[in-house]
């Protein structure tokens, strides 16, 4: 009977380590994310040249679901207002694209065991965006001058820092670069890919 309740004891008390471990491995965490960004604009078509970056931001709410200790797949929703400068050597004109996106990325995260409060992960994936609103610079509208969808792939890594209790704060940089066109080329008269790149510096509260 001593045996039997000893091996019972035993069997519970590693049940629960096992719970715990898988509890802790499949954890939802959210941050709130608010991000400046430097962005800009490049075409594969010789005639048409990048002029300038625009300054934005990206702002909304990130999660990250565990499947294991230490890995995650990462998601989010946000508002990403980015944009670049085209110059088109046919014309002689240069067109200014202010950019309002609906993004979801969708990434894997690999993130370290906490050291003295602070832990350091790496991301890469792809994030998917959606057009919102578009206009020159000058306020004018030209939703239809862009493409409604566009895609890239993203990578980049950075820090979190505990302060407190299961409260985060996030410190990162990710570079994005841009798979599909997000110009209308029936607008500009010139056939190109004009693709969005992306250097954002991460900011955010994990709660």
């Amino acid at each position: 009977m001593r045996k039997t309740t000893s091996l019972f004891l035993l069997l519970l008390v590693l049940s629960g380590s096992v719970f715990a471990q898988n509890t802790r491995e499949t954890d939802f965490r959210f941050a709130f994310v608010l991000s400046p960004q430097i962005s800009w604009l490049k075409s594969d078509n010789s005639t048409v040249d990048g002029n300038g970056s625009l300054f934005g931001y990206n702002f909304g709410i990130e999660m990250d679901k565990f499947f294991a200790k230490n890995y995650a797949i990462s998601s989010g929703l946000t508002i990403n207002t980015t944009g670049g400068k085209l110059k088109y050597d046919n014309t002689n004109t240069t067109e200014e694209y202010r950019l309002k996106y609906i993004e979801v990325p969708f990434r894997l995260k690999l993130q370290t065991s906490d050291f003295q409060r602070s832990s350091f992960y790496g991301v890469f994936g792809l994030s998917s965006m959606f057009n919102i609103k578009t206009n020159d610079g000058s306020g004018n509208n030209i939703n239809d001058d862009i493409n409604f969808f566009n895609v890239g792939y993203q990578f980049g890594g950075g820090m979190q820092y505990s302060i407190g209790g299961d409260a985060y704060l996030k410190f990162g940089l990710t570079y994005n670069q841009g798979l599909t066109d997000v110009t209308d080329d029936s607008s500009v008269n010139v056939n190109d890919k004009a693709t969005l790149n992306r250097l954002v510096f991460n900011f955010g509260i994990i709660f």
